[in-house]
């Protein structure tokens, strides 16, 4: 299937701030990219890009005073299928996992492990496939937390959506992390597009999503506990420990949100 995707973010200044953002598809998703991709600024201003550890293109500008607006429009070529189910079998021990798998088992800005542990083990410790704790921890935290737009806020971490019980995707998601890393099953963040591809749509504004993937039997399969059923045509963006290391904009000094649009719908054509 194809997918046309994209987003338009306006920002307000009153004189130049540096900003570095991640708003780029991830490298991996580059073969499956039908029209090119690019960030776009009005006004005109210079975009330099690298990529992170995680190989996540982070892109460096400076807004303009004034305020400037960003923008993407691209199609990607999709499978059309569902998230893929992770094996089932043995949990792999701690010592068999690659040495740059191991840091998506620590504690993290969002994650904090020490805080959540004795939860995770009272609540899963008695399963032994990794799937199976993987798959009671989605469901877990997708009864735990009431979605709402409302209940987010930039400092909220995955033991304050625990006890508060409310939060939007990326709270979904630091929650689940903490209590896979805790049971000793490598989770690392995702972010991109995720349109109502194959499911009713939601009346709302769309927005980024968040969810994340587990290590599991030598490979990654990514699950939602926002939604917590395999969903169709994500468009990942960035991972990394959790959203600290995927922030879609970091301004370095102040500015005002003005507008925020982002797309993500199946298309027939490259030009439809």
């Amino acid at each position: 299937m194809l997918i046309r995707a994209g987003y338009e973010i306006s920002f307000e200044v009153e004189s130049p701030v540096a900003m570095l953002a991640l708003l780029s598809v991830h490298p991996s998703r580059n073969k499956d990219l039908r029209t090119p991709q690019r960030i776009l600024a009005i006004p005109d201003v210079p975009i330099y890009h690298y990529t992170d550890t995680f190989g996540n293109i982070c892109s460096r500008l400076t807004l303009p005073a004034g305020g400037a607006t960003l923008s993407a429009d691209f199609v990607v070529e999709d499978e059309g299928t569902p998230d893929v189910r992770a094996p089932d079998g043995p949990q792999m021990p701690v010592e068999e996992y690659p040495d740059d798998v191991l840091m998506f088992l620590l504690g993290s800005r969002y994650c904090e492990t020490d805080r959540l542990m004795q939860v995770a083990w009272a609540e899963f410790g008695h399963l032994q496939s990794a799937r199976d704790r993987v798959e009671a921890i989605v469901k877990f935290v997708h009864d735990h937390i009431t979605f709402g737009y409302e209940h987010a806020r930039p400092d909220k971490s995955a033991w304050n959506s625990y006890q508060e019980r409310q939060g939007v995707c990326r709270d979904f998601a630091h929650l689940a992390i903490t209590l896979c890393r805790c049971m000793n099953i490598p989770a690392r963040y995702c972010t991109g597009y995720l349109g109502d591809i194959g499911v009713t749509p939601i009346d709302a504004p769309m927005d980024f999503s968040a969810w994340f993937d587990v290590y599991i039997g030598g490979d990654w399969y990514s699950y939602d506990a926002r939604h917590a059923v395999p969903r169709v045509g994500r468009i990942l963006m960035a991972r990394g420990r959790d959203a600290i290391d995927t922030a879609l904009t970091t301004a370095f000094g102040p500015l005002v949100l003005k507008s925020f649009l982002v797309r993500a719908q199946e298309v027939d054509s490259i030009d439809s």
